[in-house]
């Protein structure tokens, strides 16, 4: 048997071992999850509510068997793919994978000020690491006037992006790529292709733009994000943003939605440029390489597990 059916017994396994977590139903992997839950527990058979119509549907178990001394030389291969859920780390498949960590939970090794005159320094009086979590501080909401943007201490070409991130009511920031720190001499917000972090709903620069291109996971000024996507976030709830850069090919996610892609170093791409505020910076967006960035825009908003894969 493939799948669960209603008329027959069904088998399934569930297996616990560590932050380790494993199930199948009659034989097919269903879930692979690390999750940082509580040890320990109880084990339930759920009762689920059953409505008017329903009176007289019933569900059987029977052969309930346990094992908990030694499980690990009990426990099963699987294919399902691997959920990481604790934040800032790595599996062994991730790492295997080719995936690094930007952002370790405890310190901002691998991070420094955007800002050329501070000489690689971080800037902790307008950011804090706490809690597993890296803080930009809120400001008068002006764009890098407080502790400023942060980069990697390193310059990236083709990758897969992570980053979970989690804003407060009205707020504004952004993950940048391709970013130039010297190119940007005078106040403001260092220069690269931006995915927008917006509180759409409250922030003005939703409303401003063209067609939305300044809204929540846009590539901002340059091309929106499909409307209504914004219904994917909530306000102080994680969300987990995701940049793919393969050449010339870029795409943003969002909560496991894709919201676009676009190609550079072509016709279209200086065109699109032209018509933007990035019009008068030589070149925006065909490097081939850049830092990452993410933007201090004068709003309280937390990142965490910033994740790497080169490509």
């Amino acid at each position: 048997m493939t799948r669960p059916y209603k008329d027959g017994w069904n088998h399934a396994r569930v297996e616990c071992i560590g932050p380790h977590i494993r199930t199948w139903v009659n034989g097919i992997p269903c879930t692979n999850l690390i999750d940082d839950v509580d040890p320990t527990g109880f084990i339930a058979l759920q009762v689920h509510v059953v409505g008017p119509d329903q009176m007289g549907n019933k569900i059987c178990w029977k052969d309930l068997r346990i094992i908990t001394k030694d499980v690990e030389k009990y426990a099963t291969p699987t294919t399902a793919p691997c959920v990481n859920c604790i934040a800032n780390t790595l599996t062994p498949e991730e790492v295997a994978d080719g995936w690094k960590l930007l952002f370790d939970g405890q310190t901002a090794n691998g991070w420094q000020s955007a800002r050329p005159r501070m000489n690689g320094a971080f800037p902790y009086e307008g950011w804090s690491v706490e809690n597993g979590t890296l803080y930009v501080h809120a400001g008068d909401g002006g764009e890098s006037v407080n502790g400023g943007d942060i980069i990697t201490t390193r310059k990236y070409r083709n990758f897969i992006l992570k980053v979970d991130f989690k804003i407060t009511e009205g707020a504004n920031s952004g993950i940048k790529y391709f970013v130039d720190p010297f190119m940007n001499g005078g106040p403001g917000s260092a220069i690269g292709c931006e995915f927008q972090v917006l509180d759409d709903q409250r922030h003005p620069d939703a409303k401003l733009g063209v067609n939305g291109n300044r809204t929540m996971g846009s590539l901002y000024d340059l091309i929106p994000a499909p409307k209504g996507e914004w219904e994917t976030y909530t306000i102080d709830g994680w969300q987990r943003a995701m940049i793919v850069v393969d050449g010339n090919h870029v795409e943003h996610w969002l909560n496991g939605h894709k919201l676009l892609e676009y190609e550079r170093n072509n016709q279209m791409w200086n065109a699109l440029v032209a018509y933007s505020k990035y019009k008068n910076w030589p070149n925006f967006g065909n490097a081939e390489e850049g830092y990452i960035l993410l933007q201090d825009h004068g709003f309280l908003v937390s990142y965490r597990n910033i994740k790497i894969k080169e490509l």
